[in-house]
């Protein structure tokens, strides 16, 4: 039997809430500096403030990465590739679907950091910038790490760890950052407000 076709009939389907709404992509701050810079609680300050401006940012820290992706790390030079390009990977993934993303690692070579800006349309580096001698005090003596490991600085003086930025590998400082904080002159506090005072425009919109 032939069926016939409906006349003057107009099948409606809803589209999905929020659907005719225009996409904004995330930002992404990368937060680098030596080991001992002060980058974890930096980078948590400065979600704190964001929050409290309404602002949601997601930390990203390369020695929580390594847990799944090195768990027994090495810290070779094609390690550290392999991580910060995962680390890089995730972070523009992130900011195209929407989410701020605040990177705390070391990413001790420039064309790490480079090469994550490369990925993200909104990208600013923050340079923790701290003496060698006073990183490695705060490291000796602070008593949680986070996800850090601890001793570094000690393992590198003795032989142990031969690739620990500023000792055994080098630490190349960004040349064109978007923000410079001398952290060994301000607490994680003010240097989470000059992070936000400079970028603001950047980040609030």
């Amino acid at each position: 039997m032939e069926v016939q076709p409906l006349s003057g009939f107009a099948l409606t389907i809803p589209l999905p809430r929020g659907a005719d709404q225009v996409h904004k992509q995330g930002w992404v701050i990368w937060v680098t500096g030596l080991p001992g810079s002060g980058k974890s609680v930096v980078a948590q300050a400065l979600q704190r403030k964001l929050s409290e401006k309404g602002v949601s940012g997601q930390i990203l820290s390369s020695d929580e990465l390594r847990k799944f992706v090195t768990p027994k790390p090495t810290y070779s030079e094609d390690e550290r590739e392999a991580v910060y390009g995962t680390l890089a990977f995730i972070a523009s993934l992130l900011a195209r679907n929407g989410v701020n993303v605040i990177i705390d690692a070391t990413g001790n070579l420039r064309k790490y950091r480079e090469n994550c800006r490369n990925m993200i349309e909104r990208f600013a580096e923050v340079y923790l910038k701290c003496p060698l001698e006073i990183c490695m005090q705060r490291e000796a003596t602070r008593p949680e790490t986070l996800h850090a490991p601890k001793g570094i600085y000690e393992k590198a003086m003795k032989g142990k760890a031969p690739t620990v930025p500023g000792i055994g590998s080098p630490y190349e400082e960004p040349l064109g950052p978007e923000v410079i904080v001398e952290s060994d002159r301000l607490t994680p506090e003010k240097c989470a407000e000059t992070v936000l005072n400079r970028l603001g425009a950047f980040l609030l919109t």
